[in-house]
């Protein structure tokens, strides 16, 4: 889809991306964010919410690599990567791919996350046709 072809509320999060914001949405009545933006909290059901700004920085939660059946050329043109639920610094879990996950690396980084070891994560955006699409990769 094109960027000129979304909706509001999806045009201003990936316009953003484009600026380097992170747009999320935060609910007035119970200070939920929701990221990426939807117009009403889920975690409320409150009608409303309000744009913010996110950092773009969170922590690893888990994570797949891809299968054969589910592996993305276009993705790999970035590097090796894996699919991963992120849980951001402002307190919104949503599943992205992640940059830096590999076979190799997969032992440790589990072993971290099921010692309760912090994995941080920042954002990372791609160029896909017609808009960018975000991402994320392991901090070093």
């Amino acid at each position: 889809m094109q960027l000129k072809d979304m909706e509001p509320v999806v045009k201003k999060f990936y316009t953003g991306l484009e600026e380097g914001i992170y747009w999320a949405r935060q609910c007035p009545e119970c200070g939920a964010v929701e990221f990426p933006p939807h117009l009403a909290c889920n975690a409320c059901g409150y009608h409303k919410t309000d744009w913010v700004q996110v950092s773009g920085h969170g922590h690893l939660i888990d994570f797949t690599l891809p299968g054969p059946q589910n592996d993305k050329p276009y993705l790999k043109e970035y590097g090796k990567y894996a699919y991963g639920a992120v849980d951001i610094d402002e307190g919104s879990q949503y599943t992205y791919v992640i940059y830096g996950i590999t076979k190799k690396k997969a032992p440790e980084i589990r072993a971290k996350l099921k010692a309760g070891e912090t994995v941080g994560v920042h954002a990372k955006v791609i160029d896909r046709p017609g808009y960018k699409e975000l991402t994320f990769e392991l901090d070093d």
